[in-house]
C-alpha cells in the first residue's frame, strides 16, 4: 500500500502528522528516505520513522517441493503428515502453500511467505496452466480430448470447466493441462467417463517445471529467475 496510508493506519499518527513526517524526510522504506506519499510499502518492506522501526521487514522466501503421496497440503493436520513437515527452515510457520494437491497426488508444489506472489499464481483470472501426468484404470478413449476441450459440467458447483488439453501417452496414460483448480477436478473429469484415476502427478505450473533432481519429499529454494516467471 501507499506509505501515507500505511502510516495513517497506525494509531499513533493522523493524516496531518503523516504529511509532516514525509515533508521533513523522517520516513525510510528499506533504508531509503521517502517523501512521496505514493511510495509503495510492501509486505516485506522495512519501514522506519526517525530511528524507530515500525515494520521489521523479512526476506521473501520461495521453495519448490516434490510432494510425495500420503501427505496433506496443509500447514497443520492432527492425523497426517503435512507438506510443511518436510520443510526444514527457520520460521516455517510463516510459510504457506501456493496451489494445493490432493492427499495422494504427487509432484510440483510451491511454498512461500509472499502472499501477493502466491495470489498471482492461484487467482482464477490468471488462468495459469497446470500440467498433470495421469494414469487411469481403464483405457482413455479418443473422445476424451474433445470433451475436455469443450468443458465438463460440474453440477455441484453449477459450472462448466474451462477448456483443457489432453495428450494421450498410452492406452491408460495421458498428460492433461488445466487452468483451474477445482475440488478433485482431474479425477472428476475422468470420472465423467467412469474411469478412475490411479496416479496423478503435477509436472508444472505455468513455465515452472518440477526439478528432475528432486526426489519425493525433497525441496529447494527457487532461483531468482524462477521467482520472476510469475
Amino acid at each position: 500500500m501507499r506509505v501515507d496510508r500505511f502510516l495513517s493506519n497506525l494509531p499513533r499518527y493522523n493524516r496531518k502528522q503523516v504529511r509532516l513526517l514525509l515533508v521533513e524526510k523522517r520516513v525510510r522504506v528499506d533504508g531509503k528516505v521517502v517523501s512521496d506519499p505514493h511510495s509503495e510499502v510492501l509486505e516485506f518492506s522495512r519501514v522506519e520513522v526517525d530511528d524507530e522501526v515500525l515494520q521489521l521487514g523479512k526476506p521473501a522466501r520461495y521453495f519448490m517441493l516434490h510432494k510425495p503421496p500420503g501427505c496433506v497440503s496443509a500447514t497443520r493436520d492432527p492425523q497426517h503428515p503435512t507438506v510443511l513437515d518436510l520443510i526444514n527452515e527457520p520460521d516455517k510457520d510463516e510459510l504457506h502453500i501456493a496451489g494445493r494437491l490432493d492427499f495422494n497426488t504427487t509432484g510440483l508444489m510451491l511454498i512461500t511467505n509472499d502472499g501477493a506472489w502466491s495470489r498471482r499464481l492461484t487467482q482464477p483470472q490468471t488462468k495459469l496452466p497446470k500440467v498433470y501426468y495421469v494414469e487411469t484404470e481403464q483405457e482413455i478413449g479418443a473422445q476424451y480430448a474433445s470433451t475436455f476441450a469443450e468443458g465438463i459440467y460440474f453440477a455441484f458447483e453449477d459450472l462448466t470447466t474451462q477448456p483443457a488439453q489432453l495428450e494421450l501417452l498410452g492406452p491408460r496414460s495421458a498428460r492433461l493441462s488445466i487452468v483451474e483448480g477445482r475440488y478433485h477436478q482431474v479425477k472428476r473429469m475422468f470420472g465423467f467417463f467412469n474411469n478412475k484415476v490411479l496416479r496423478l502427478h503435477r509436472e508444472s505450473m505455468g513455465p515452472l517445471r518440477l526439478d528432475d533432481a528432486l526426489k519425493p519429499g525433497e525441496y529447494r529454494a527457487l532461483r531468482t529467475e524462477e521467482i520472476h516467471l510469475f
